[in-house]
């Protein structure tokens, strides 16, 4: 009979379903890059204080370092869009703080893509009808390809 573990810690953190990698992939696939930054040309880093709750959403954002053009104001309502897995704490309803820093890079701009060409082909059989051929000789049907290229924008 084996004996059960204790918990390393008193008080189990907050985490992220998925881990650190998931939790950068959640705010940079939902980050956009704010227009007066854009126009500005302005990159740099925020710097975030966030307060996570007993049932792992995130209640308030602190901003430590600011950046300005409306970036503070972005990674606030990204961050606010976490919600963190929490073990059971023994019934104690904790609060947890975590920094976090949230990159903002210019977006770099995009070629257009080049036209694609999707070719189509299409065959089909062609045989008279009954009232168009004799009785007589068997027509023999006779098949027909068109080969059509469309251009997509």
């Amino acid at each position: 009979m084996e004996k059960e573990k204790k918990p390393k810690h008193f008080i189990r953190q907050p985490e992220f379903p998925g881990g650190p990698k998931a939790l950068t992939q959640f705010i940079y696939t939902h980050l956009r890059y704010p227009a007066a930054a854009e126009t500005e040309g302005v990159e740099g880093a925020v710097y975030c204080e966030i307060t996570i709750n007993h049932k792992g959403a995130v209640t308030d954002v602190r901003i430590l370092q600011h950046l300005g053009f409306g970036c503070d104001e972005e990674a606030t309502r990204v961050l606010k869009m976490l919600q963190f897995d929490v073990g059971k704490n023994r019934g104690i309803k904790v609060l947890f703080h975590k920094k976090i820093k949230v990159q903002f890079k210019k977006p770099v701009p995009q070629a257009p893509a080049p036209p694609q060409q999707m070719q189509m082909q299409v065959q089909y059989v062609v045989t008279p009808t009954a009232a168009e051929t004799p009785r007589t000789s068997q027509a023999e049907p006779t098949t027909q390809t068109y080969s059509y290229t469309i251009q997509l924008p």
